[in-house]
């Protein structure tokens, strides 16, 4: 995408307010061309005294013109403001609902800092150059527009002088716009280097504490704003002498406008007046040449930062819905998996020729080693990413077939990382159920185990829990997790490591909740604790994304495969009785 198409796609969005744009536009003109008309007449009025002529008259139509400059000026400092703060945040909501449906890869290649710093950098960079453009630039360009055939009428020889000015100030910022828009893509770069660094460093404080990490995560980030500094300094050099060079053009001009216009005095060719109104013009000139030069130069700044902005908003969702998507409502919970396959982006890993089926009520365990294709696979059920082959079915009905919000509203996850908002403990469970009532979230955390420590939190329910549950113990976190799975009361329930933080008394309770939780419902649990899966009804075994055994416990303990290695290797987190194992198998 060329500077110019970001620069127009800018623009375009003030569209949608039409009304209000041309409104802006009609009063930007008349910015435009009082200051012009203003000089035509300090002109006639110069000469009119000089010939001791009445100049009232003439006086007279330039108060009228200065009080309409004074009206659209109103119109435009406040009109123009308060419609780019509502563009703005039209806009951050329009890339905000966009990121949080974007792949979940897409986050994970990026990282949050950095897509954090996408939008805001980017919706401030739509502000200024929205507020700029209305306020200062389009007023400029009628200016100019305006200015030059006035010149030229006025005096053709002064206007070549004009002409001049504007030539070097054109030609002296595209050299060094282009000289300078590699390195400020590079510098944008940096910016967003410096914010993942942020971000990442930010999110896991407890590590670098934990490690004594200060010296040397400040020594790296004290690295990469070198990095930065060094990419941008010779930016800002350039820039620089940019003004210097068009400063010097602009005292010399207003130098020759004299002296020519001395000469031209003394043979009749032009008045005191016109000179007067050419040293005006000059002055006008500069200042709108300045106000589009500084323009040109943030464009090319902030054209890196809005192409990363526009890119995020084009960058495909992870998943869409069909057209005439139909919703997904009272399903028994008959889960079907038929060839499915799944690759991620430029990686031969992923989950190939899935095949499963659970019967309504059922609870199927899912095992294997890290990165086996467990959570991926459940990730597919949930349509968080797409399939490359084969269905998913529940009930019957292909899930690519529904809407993805009835899709997800009959599922209820508990995953390994709690997943919590820094907002007050009922509203962390009520995600489950945003209208349940008080006594529902109640009754929820009390088969989740959680009601005695909410009870001694400072204001109960209504203690705010930081950012990620920072003010939980990790067992506090995950039963408010299960509490809030609970409360959504859904027919197809998905546990992934839910109960890892937990300790053995704990856990013993929150397993009798899920038991309770889960009669009925058809259940996915990834885990393992061999007290988690050992009542499955059935356990599927992955090794590198595929299905490699299935069966209940006892048949694939002994049946000798990965699964009993699995058992008598600890791979699971809590040893098995001795009466459980074959003979074969028990060490």
């Amino acid at each position: 995408m060329s500077t110019w198409d970001i620069y127009k796609r800018a623009m375009t969005m003030l569209v949608v307010e039409r009304r209000q744009t041309i409104g802006l536009v009609i009063c930007g003109i008349a910015l435009g061309v009082v200051p012009i008309a203003e000089q035509v007449l300090l002109a006639r009025v110069v000469d009119a005294l000089a010939l001791g002529k009445g100049a009232f008259p003439i006086i007279g139509l330039w108060a009228v013109l200065g009080f309409i400059g004074i009206i659209a000026g109103v119109i435009v400092a406040v009109m123009a403001d308060r419609l780019s703060h509502r563009r703005r945040l039209a806009a951050l909501g329009q890339a905000f609902e966009h990121a949080i449906v974007l792949p979940i890869g897409y986050h994970a290649e990026k990282g949050s800092g950095a897509v954090v710093r996408t939008i805001l950098a980017g919706t401030d960079a739509l502000f200024w150059n929205w507020l700029s453009f209305l306020r200062e630039q389009f007023v400029a360009f009628v200016g100019l527009v305006v200015l030059i055939p006035t010149a030229v009428h006025m005096n053709a020889m002064m206007a070549l002088i004009l002409a001049a000015l504007a030539v070097i100030y054109v030609l002296a910022n595209i050299y060094v716009a282009r000289r300078t828009s590699k390195d400020q893509a590079a510098v944008e770069q940096y910016h967003n280097n410096v914010y993942g660094r942020v971000g990442d460093v930010l999110g896991n404080v407890t590590v670098v504490q934990s490690y004594a990490r200060f010296a040397s995560e400040m020594q790296a980030m004290r690295t990469i704003m070198a990095e930065l500094l060094m990419a941008q300094y010779p930016v800002l050099t350039w820039w620089g002498l940019l003004t210097v060079l068009t400063r010097t053009a602009a005292t010399i001009t207003v130098v020759a406008i004299y002296a020519v216009g001395a000469l031209l005095v003394s043979q009749g060719k032009i008045t005191v007046g016109e000179i007067v109104a050419f040293v005006g013009f000059a002055g006008l000139l500069i200042g709108k040449l300045d106000l589009l030069s500084g323009f040109a130069v943030r464009i090319f700044q902030y054209a890196p930062t809005l192409r990363s902005f526009f890119e995020l908003l084009d960058a495909a969702d992870g998943v869409r819905e069909k057209p005439g998507a139909k919703p997904l409502a009272d399903i028994a919970g008959h889960v079907r998996y038929e060839h499915v396959t799944f690759r991620f982006r430029n990686s031969d890993q992923g989950v190939f020729d899935i095949d499963l089926e659970a019967g309504a009520g059922q609870t199927i365990a899912l095992v294997g080693p890290t990165g086996a294709g467990k959570t991926t696979t459940l990730a597919l059920l949930q349509r968080l990413r797409l399939l490359d082959e084969g269905r998913i079915l529940i009930d019957d009905q292909d899930i690519a077939d529904v809407t993805l919000t009835s899709l997800r509203h009959n599922m209820a996850v508990v995953f390994q990382d709690a997943g919590l908002f820094n907002r007050s403990i009922a509203e962390n469970i009520r995600i489950g159920r945003p209208e349940a009532t008080d006594a529902e979230v109640e009754h929820a955390a009390k088969l989740a185990e959680a009601q005695d420590f909410i009870a001694k939190k400072p204001a109960g329910y209504a203690f705010v829990i930081g950012e990620r549950g920072a003010s939980l113990s990790g067992g506090e976190r995950q039963r408010i997790a299960i509490a809030r799975a609970i409360l959504k009361d859904a027919p197809i329930l998905i546990l992934d490591e839910a109960t890892s933080a937990l300790d053995v008394e704990t856990e013993a309770r929150i397993k009798r909740a899920l038991d309770r939780l889960r009669a009925g419902r058809t259940t996915f649990i990834i885990a393992h604790r061999l007290s988690t899966v050992a009542n499955a009804d059935t356990i599927l075994v992955l090794d590198a994304g595929r299905i490699v055994e299935r069966g209940s416990f006892r048949e694939l303990v002994a049946r000798g495969g990965l699964f009993a290695r699995l058992v008598r290797e600890g791979g699971f987190t809590e040893p098995v009785a001795q009466s459980a194992l074959p003979e074969a198998v028990a060490p």
